[in-house]
């Protein structure tokens, strides 16, 4: 296990890593970072994608952002995209593929923006692009939450209950409070937006949707940007579990 003070007061991310080609030395192919999303964890998420025969050999580092997993959660942290988006700029690792799930690519592209050097090739999974998600969306119904009442007034428990029991099986291990400072993020957006910063961004970057999320909004001007679109044929929102091969080959700078 790796670590990396995030907060300045001794506040720690945390990440696992499995080792091969990819680092910061010169002539070495990139390493890969996986970022979960809201209430996951990277190595759960990700780790049988990173095995996937296209991804052999390659570096791979799964990054549990602060409040979530094996990271810690300090009380008075703001979990904010940008809060999250310095502490894995905090890792140090130096021109790696960022590979980032619905929240964990959001970050990603904050990331990628603030820091281009940290960041050759994004690959996003279902990423938050724009502020105010539908009602429906995870983030809009734990964000719909006062603060108090989510943490210590049962809407966590609650939250646990509706999502079912895959998602719960690692959002009961994050920190109530992270979670709904997370989600209030997200419902709050960036300036610019995380679109606008991924259309600009000079990363390799490709973009993944599941056929059974229905169509991408701004696809086409997406595409417009540079940014490959690529449909994952029987998938939902969690791709990495419906269409593994998709995203393990998207990941290897290949089309499925």
């Amino acid at each position: 296990m790796y670590e990396a003070e995030f907060d300045g007061q001794g506040g720690r991310i945390r990440w696992t890593e499995a080792a091969g080609r990819g680092g910061d030395g010169a002539g070495e192919a990139a390493a890969t970072v996986y970022v979960h999303g809201l209430g996951a964890m990277s190595a759960v998420y990700h780790a049988h994608v990173a095995a996937h025969p296209a991804l052999s050999g390659r570096r791979s580092l799964f990054v549990d952002l602060p409040g979530h997993g094996i990271s810690d959660r300090p009380a008075g942290f703001g979990y904010t995209l940008e809060d999250h988006a310095d502490a894995l700029d905090a890792a140090g690792v130096r021109g790696a593929r960022v590979v980032g799930h619905s929240m964990g690519g959001s970050v990603s592209v904050v990331l990628a923006h603030r820091r281009p050097d940290l960041a050759s090739g994004l690959v996003l999974t279902e990423a938050n692009l724009d502020p105010a998600p539908p009602p429906a969306a995870a983030s809009s119904s734990i964000a719909a939450y006062p603060e108090e009442e989510f943490v210590r007034g049962g809407g966590f428990a609650e939250v646990l209950r509706r999502f079912g029991s895959t998602w719960a099986a690692t959002m009961r291990l994050a920190d109530p409070l992270a979670l709904h400072r997370s989600a209030t993020g997200l419902v709050r957006g960036t300036a610019p937006t995380v679109r606008r910063m991924l259309m600009e961004s000079p990363a390799e970057r490709s973009f993944l949707q599941g056929t059974l999320s229905g169509e991408l909004p701004g696809a086409a001007e997406l595409v417009a940007s540079g940014v490959r679109v690529i449909q994952a044929p029987g998938a939902g929102h969690n791709v990495m579990f419906d269409s593994p091969d998709v995203l393990a080959v998207a990941v290897a700078g290949g089309t499925a």
